[in-house]
């Protein structure tokens, strides 16, 4: 599994790959599997324990998709923000044609089932404090005995070692300065979230490349 990167796109700075992991962390897994690949959409905790890091995250037990881990390999695919580019925006838009605007991150690996309850209780005790740990009121997993066992046994934890890391930032590289300032000025116009995001990424990426 491959994705095109045609050269003005190609990643220009490593650090823009954990920064789009954590903002935007529900992946869409896909593992390698006849007679049809599998699909599942779930949020993944990156650690940066290595190379290219590792991704840990869960599934219903009920989902098959874990069964057939040992098929293949599995690609995680992170979206970020994105948005529609009109070429009447640009400074020529006779000579333009309408595009899209994107950030996405694929990590591949193969994905291992967590044989270690307690490692899967202290994944669901990481993502809790993440996503509740802002709150003024943050909600935690008061849950023992039984009724804790059965919750953990209704879950499939995993692990992806990443072997690969492929990262396009499509964000009007392929343009001059000015039309690239001229979309960004029309996005936050656009009144909508992604739209805004992308500006955003295209002036911060600007900065650090």
């Amino acid at each position: 599994m491959s994705v095109y990167i045609p050269r003005p796109f190609v990643l220009r700075e490593p650090s823009q790959i954990t920064r789009l992991v954590a903002e935007h962390p529900f992946a869409t897994l896909v593992t390698v599997s006849a007679p049809e690949p599998h699909v599942s959409h779930v949020p993944l905790q990156f650690v940066d324990d290595g190379e290219h890091g590792t991704l840990l995250g869960h599934m219903a037990r009920a989902n098959p998709h874990w069964q057939h881990f040992a098929d293949g390999p599995s690609v995680a695919v992170f979206h970020g923000p994105h948005a529609y580019i009109s070429p009447s925006w640009y400074a020529e838009p006779a000579t333009a044609v309408p595009t899209w605007n994107y950030a996405v991150v694929h990590m591949h690996g193969l994905a291992e089932i967590m044989d270690d309850e307690s490692e899967k209780r202290a994944l669901l005790d990481d993502m809790i404090r993440r996503y509740e740990g802002g709150r003024a009121q943050p909600w935690r997993l008061q849950l023992e005995g039984r009724p804790l066992d059965a919750l953990l046994g209704a879950i499939v934890g995993f692990r992806i070692r990443v072997e690969r890391v492929d990262a396009k930032f499509k964000l009007s590289q392929n343009r001059g300065a000015e039309d690239r300032e001229r979309v960004i000025g029309a996005l936050r116009g656009e009144g909508y979230a992604d739209a805004t995001a992308t500006a955003e990424w295209m002036e911060a990426y600007a900065r650090e490349s």
